[in-house]
């Protein structure tokens, strides 16, 4: 018997004669075979992903240190998990083992704290000489500008703004450090003008108010400048006699 065109000898005579394509390891399907010359990553491997060195001006390594310096762990504290950072906990470490009797560790715990308690001494002085000579040299400045009539920008921040404890040596700016400080700090200034007048009116009008209700509904303005009063004076400090040079 003659098979039909196009036709095997399987039991249903429908297969076509060709075997089917198998798939698997290192056999993709046809469909998804590359063409000849055709390359799976045309763009090819990016810049540096191989090994990507630091640029020169990059500080890498203290990066690093500073990261895990302050990466926060948990750890056991008389009983109770709390939360510190990893500079924390080796200090609290080595300062129990010193507490404990370990030598070593007594003499690492107090070598550290001598330095940095000298290095903070040194910051403390740079800094108050750095004070007392601002305030100085403009204090000078602004004087000579007053007696030849000079008109010219306060500088920033402002002599007068800068409060110098001569017991302690602490060192502390009253008033804005930048322009950008300044600029909010007049309009917090402006505000609190406002709000002293507002409340010293509100406070004639309660005196005088005619019933109850009038009264009632002057109170609630009244607490509502002095709220706003106080958020601008947290801004924007009054300056007292103690606040000057001592």
């Amino acid at each position: 018997m003659n098979k039909p065109p196009g036709k095997d000898n399987s039991p249903l005579g429908l297969m076509p004669s060709k075997q089917p394509y198998d798939t698997g390891y290192c056999k993709p399907p046809v469909a998804n075979r590359f063409n000849p010359g055709q390359s799976g990553n045309p763009k090819g491997r990016p810049k540096g992903a191989k090994s990507k060195l630091p640029a020169l001006n990059e500080e890498r390594l203290k990066t690093i240190v500073i990261e895990e310096a302050y990466r926060t762990i948990k750890v056991r504290d008389n009983g109770r998990n709390i939360t510190l950072s990893m500079a924390q906990a080796v200090m609290r470490t080595l300062a129990l083992s010193a507490v404990k009797g370990n030598n070593r560790a007594a003499q690492i715990f107090t070598r550290i704290v001598q330095t940095v308690e000298t290095e903070n001494k040194k910051l403390h002085a740079d800094w108050l000489d750095t004070a007392l000579d601002y305030k100085f040299a403009w204090d000078k400045e602004l004087e000579r500008r007053k007696m030849l009539g000079i008109a010219a920008p306060d500088p920033i921040p402002h002599p007068d703004d800068i409060v110098i404890n001569a017991r302690n040596g602490d060192v502390k700016v009253k008033g804005p450090m930048t322009k950008a400080e300044k600029e909010l700090w007049d309009q917090a200034a402006l505000i609190k003008d406002e709000c002293q007048s507002a409340i010293a009116s509100l406070e004639r009008k309660i005196k005088r108010a005619e019933n109850d209700v009038v009264r009632e509904e002057l109170l609630k303005k009244l607490a509502a400048e002095q709220r706003l009063l106080a958020a601008a004076s947290q801004f924007v400090p009054d300056r007292k006699p103690f606040d000057r040079v001592f």
